[in-house]
């Protein structure tokens, strides 16, 4: 088969490795960020999220503990260490989402699924806003100050996770356009999944520990799709989805004439 006949190949072959990109500097900011915090509520999740969702100076403190707190300076360097490292794992993950989506686009010919592309590149800008604040407000709390930028931390936090959440909507729906129940089921419970992501937002000291799975599990869901469909163009050239075969056109039998009935006699004129 022709490259020409699989439109959306190179896009899945990119999708797939920038998605095993993602896995891997995740599981290594996983272990770049402090592991735990001094009081924050447990409802987080995990300290960087506590540190994202922080509006006051207790907020910090119960992050990285107070300055008698052993543990304080070697949580804020791990803090700082892991924002730096964060601005690859965001070129990753918008050039994951963005492939993902344009690839999903060719396959299902919807144009706004390739507008949706978009989306997780907005989220990367939010995110970087969000790490130059994070800066700012460390910086601050490290001098014993209060740092202004906490004012406009909650905007770009808001609007890096809401971006996410319409991105993985995005996928849900190209994926259930794919054809077939259980493409559909997989669109559906990714769109699903997306739910808790306000209420995360709303309260993320109760909610903010659901953010990995509203977030996550669109990014399990288009990774695992991009691998189905790099196997099928590279081993069996052949699309993710093929299109059905024009039917074909039946050519109308001419009808018999009737017999004619035997007649006796001489024809009447």
């Amino acid at each position: 088969m022709s490259a020409a006949a699989l439109p959306a190949a190179r896009w899945w072959h990119a999708a797939l490795f920038l998605g095993f990109g993602v896995i891997l500097v995740g599981l290594w900011l996983g272990q770049t960020f402090p592991q735990d915090s001094f009081a924050a509520e447990p409802g987080y999740g995990a300290p960087v999220l506590a540190f994202e969702f922080a509006g006051s100076q207790d907020d910090l403190i119960a992050v990285f503990g107070p300055d008698n707190d052993a543990r304080q300076v070697g949580r804020l360097a791990m803090m700082r260490t892991g924002n730096e490292r964060d601005y690859l794992y965001m070129l990753l993950y918008a050039g994951f989402l963005g492939c993902g989506l344009i690839a999903l686009a060719r396959e299902t010919g919807l144009k706004i699924i390739s507008f949706a592309a978009a989306l997780p590149v907005l989220a990367m800008l939010c995110d970087a806003r969000e790490n130059w604040l994070l800066f700012d407000i460390q910086a601050a709390f490290t001098a014993g100050d209060y740092s202004p930028a906490m004012a406009s931390l909650p905007y770009p936090v808001a609007a890096k996770f809401i971006l996410l959440a319409l991105t993985n909507v995005a996928i849900g729906l190209a994926l259930a356009r794919l054809g077939g129940r259980w493409w559909t089921l997989a669109g559906t419970l990714v769109i699903v999944a997306c739910a808790p992501a306000l209420m995360a937002i709303a309260l993320p000291s109760h909610y903010g520990w659901t953010l990995l799975a509203a977030t996550g599990g669109g990014w399990i869901a288009l990774l695992g799709t991009a691998a189905i469909a790099s196997w099928r163009a590279f081993v069996q050239k052949r699309p993710l989805v093929e299109a059905e075969p024009p039917e074909m056109l039946q050519q109308p039998v001419p009808a018999r004439p009737a017999p004619r009935r035997p007649t006796f006699g001489r024809r009447r004129s």
